[in-house]
């Protein structure tokens, strides 16, 4: 059976229709009937407008320093194109494929809400660049996040125009080359188009999106891999009991501790060592899991909901309101909420890779591990074991905590001092983009080292839960038997927690624990 389209109606995107838009070429895109008729009535408003005389910032008048600049009648398309041409300054690497159909969908939608007084073909142009799979060159670096994401949305904007470059099919034309085979032809901007369509947060919303979503998968392998640490450490899983979370009603610490108790429910190695046990507490790495875990869960929770208001929001400027007969020079461009939300995350999932590191050192270091050969090698000091493992994860850890210095506070003035306090959304956006990655690194390195853990413990075994995620473990690298180049057991992990192996682990034992 197809897939249902992704309409868009500039109010009902969800961040799961942002992921199967970006990821999957075969999503279709269409808009609803009812965004039709409101850029219909935003293009005809502004039309009447200009056929007014009336003075509209973009559009009788040049843009920021240059408002004051009236632009005569025959020079105004003109201006539009003049706009878009200027402003492709982006510089750096393209941003891939994923992230450029993430931000294309979020402009359409931006414009679907019908205040941005566009025409309507202009709208059906950046639809039909998605559903044909051509995928404008964005360059990754240009945006202040105020004034919105100029650059990048610019050479979106290119593309419009048959400039630039784009990608189809994992190789690179001249735009002009790719549209006629799709039965496409370059557009002319008219009227306010041109700043209709760079003037937004899209990119920084987009690669915010993507971020987050991928933190989330991060999260719940987060639970699972702590799960088995705790059982290849021979921890007590008495500090996850409801009731020590019910007097500290956090949500998100409640919830993780759910999972938790979920994921060790019914453990022959936890049953082994429940007598006798001389221990009074674990260690905070695993003692304090949930309200560390939690944390990150309850920052998620808010950027999630800063993204989901942001991926269904008008974002350029001026904006235009018919049914009040007015258009509005305002801020909505700026991308304050996105950029600290975004630098919220970079830092909440840095503190689950520091946790997930220490809970790798206990597994490692044989004064720590409960009994655990050296390095997890039967052969200490011959061999090495995950020794340099860690020291891998560690340099991830390094990158991550200098990644967490905020730019969302970092603001510098620009555009003669027109734009005097902007956001720098989009640099928060790719360095929480870059702190998910390595997260994903460390991560897996923890999942190697746990699963070498239970090994260790055999022939005892963990919780079912624990065991599929171990059993996912060596699907794809095999018990160490003797010291190996390890890089490709480390990608081969880190991309099984990017692709959300372990997350659907932890998912099914949430939902089982409930019923």
């Amino acid at each position: 059976m197809t897939a249902p389209d992704v309409v868009l109606d500039g109010r009902s995107l969800s961040l799961g229709d942002v992921r199967r838009v970006a990821t999957d070429l075969s999503a279709r895109v269409s808009l609803s009937p009812g965004a039709c008729d409101a850029i219909r009535a935003s293009r005809d408003f502004i039309e009447a407008k200009v056929a007014s005389g009336a003075p509209v910032y973009g559009v009788t008048t040049g843009f920021g320093r240059l408002a004051e600049v009236v632009i005569a009648p025959e020079q105004r398309s003109d201006l539009q194109h003049n706009l878009v041409r200027s402003h492709a300054s982006g510089m750096g690497d393209p941003l891939d494929r994923t992230a450029v159909r993430a931000l294309v969908l979020l402009r359409a939608n931006a414009l679907a809400r019908g205040h941005s007084g566009c025409r309507l073909a202009l709208v059906e142009r950046l639809i039909a660049l998605l559903n044909e799979g051509i995928h404008p060159r964005v360059p990754r670096y240009g945006s202040v996040g105020a004034s919105g994401d100029l650059a990048p949305l610019a050479h979106v904007a290119l593309a419009i125009l048959g400039e630039g470059r784009s990608e189809q099919r994992g190789s690179e034309h001249d735009t002009v080359d790719l549209l006629a085979p799709a039965g496409l032809a370059p557009m002319g901007l008219e009227a306010k188009e041109g700043l209709a369509l760079i003037n937004g947060t899209q990119a920084t919303t987009g690669l915010g999106i993507l971020a987050l979503l991928a933190a989330e998968r991060v999260l719940e392998t987060a639970e699972v891999v702590g799960a088995m640490s705790v059982d290849a450490l021979l921890g007590t899983p008495e500090a996850f009991r409801a009731e020590v979370h019910d007097a500290r009603p956090h949500p998100g610490q409640r919830e993780s501790a759910r999972r938790l108790r979920a994921l060790l429910d019914s453990s022959e190695i936890r049953e082994s060592h429940r007598e006798g046990d001389s221990r009074v507490q674990d260690a905070y790495a695993l003692r304090c899991m949930p309200q560390v875990h939690g944390a990150a869960r309850d920052a998620f929770a808010y950027v999630r909901r800063v993204l989901e208001i942001e991926a269904n929001s008008a974002t350029d400027n001026p904006l235009v309101f018919p049914e009040a007969d007015a258009i509005v020079s305002g801020g909505n461009f700026h991308a304050q909420v996105v950029s600290a939300a975004l630098d919220f995350l970079t830092i909440a999932v840095t503190d689950l890779a520091s946790i997930s590191e220490r809970r790798i050192e206990r597994l490692l270091n044989p004064d720590l591990s409960m009994g655990l050969p050296a390095f997890l090698t039967d052969r200490p000091g011959l061999e090495s074991g995950f020794m340099i493992a860690q020291v891998a994860a560690v340099d991830c850890l390094a990158e991550m905590r200098v990644l967490s210095h905020p730019a969302s506070v970092d603001s510098v003035t620009t555009s003669a001092n027109q734009e005097d306090h902007v956001s720098m959304g989009l640099a928060s956006a790719r360095k929480a983009r870059q702190a998910v990655e390595c997260a994903e690194r460390v991560l897996g390195c923890e999942l190697l080292c746990s699963a070498a853990g239970l090994e260790h413990r055999r022939p005892l075994r963990s919780s079912p839960s624990v065991e599929r995620a171990f059993a996912a473990v060596r699907a794809f690298s095999p018990p160490l038997d003797g010291d190996r180049v390890l890089s490709g057991d480390l990608a081969a992990a880190a991309a099984a927690v990017a692709d959300g192996t372990f997350a659907s682990i932890t998912h099914d034992a949430a939902r089982e624990g409930r019923r």
